[in-house]
């Protein structure tokens, strides 16, 4: 994997795509660059205004690309379940790739519609439900894969399971920190579920180092702290990568060939440069915490995953 850059994404025609928070910074590129090699696109974001314009950005960009909009709102339970039961024509039956990439960085404290902390909710809750009512759609299409967007500060912090929702304390960056591990850890389970159901699909993690995004100056903007937005903007000016080389392991995790499943696909030096293998903090590796984690995320979504019949057999 060295080096790897966009010229190495085979050709992904006839392939689907679902991108969730596609609208703006990481996520956009990656379906930007989906589309350019022929993949059939749903950007699916929250925001509808948002959503359509950047999806005539990217027809703009990509004059071929095969591309549509549709709204999630990954913190609305509701919204997942409306998302998901009104995806059966997007392809048919398959769904070549999941790209659970949308999430919230540092916010003051905040709930979901359905009553979590915002950073837990949104960033693993949300995708957690997301993808067990997809599941059907990947079981059925060879060579599907599922990658989620963690982030290298999962090291930061072990979930604390006797307080997932930080009901009785918050620190922001803990707490992103937490659904970051979150993350890291669904897709280690995941991963063991499907090798014990015997699919191919393909469970995998990225992160994109430190990309310059909008994510990082949305929780102080919403607290008016002018000055610390001004600082933050200016580490991503001197310091952050682009959008486009944070994309890179999204893109690597979702179309390298033979990728290894419960992969972790970011910058080789941590922060910026082509993809590789990354450093994952031992807890998101160890089978116990990934099936704790599972059971507390059934519980909280309602959502069961059904490992034994694709969507073809329903």
């Amino acid at each position: 994997m060295t080096r790897w850059n966009t010229s190495h994404i085979p050709d992904q025609t006839g392939r689907s795509a679902v991108v969730t928070g596609a609208n703006s910074g990481i996520g956009y590129v990656t379906a930007r660059e989906l589309a350019r090699q022929g993949a059939r696109v749903l950007l699916a974001c929250r925001n509808e205004a948002r959503g359509i314009a950047a999806l005539d950005r990217l027809r703009t960009e990509v004059p071929t690309a095969e591309a549509e909009f549709r709204p999630l709102d990954l913190a609305d339970l509701s919204s997942v379940r409306d998302f998901a039961a009104a995806l059966d024509d997007f392809d048919g039956d398959r769904l070549d790739l999941l790209i659970n990439n949308a999430g919230v960085m540092a916010l003051p404290y905040r709930t979901t519609a359905d009553g979590f902390e915002m950073q837990f909710g949104t960033n693993h809750l949300g995708h957690f439900a997301l993808t067990g009512l997809l599941l059907p759609k990947l079981l059925a299409t060879p060579g599907a894969r599922v990658v989620t967007v963690s982030s290298m500060l999962h090291a930061l912090a072990d979930l604390d399971y006797s307080d997932l929702n930080s009901e009785h304390s918050y620190r922001r960056w803990i707490a992103y920190a937490r659904s970051k591990s979150a993350n890291l850890l669904f897709v280690h389970e995941l991963t063991r579920r499907l090798a014990a159901a015997g699919s191919q699909v393909v469970a995998a993690a990225a992160h994109p180092g430190y990309a310059s995004t909008n994510l990082q100056t949305t929780g102080v903007r919403m607290e008016g702290r002018t000055s610390a937005e001004r600082a933050i903007e200016l580490g991503n000016r001197l310091i952050a990568q682009s959008p486009d080389g944070g994309a890179l392991g999204t893109l690597c995790a979702a179309t390298a060939p033979h990728m290894r499943p419960d992969s972790f696909i970011g910058p080789r030096s941590g922060l910026r440069g082509a993809p590789a293998q990354s450093f994952r903090a031992p807890w998101t590796k160890k089978d116990a915490n990934g099936e704790r984690l599972w059971a507390a995320s059934e519980q909280l979504t309602g959502v069961r995953f059904d490992f034994s019949r694709p969507a073809a057999a329903f």
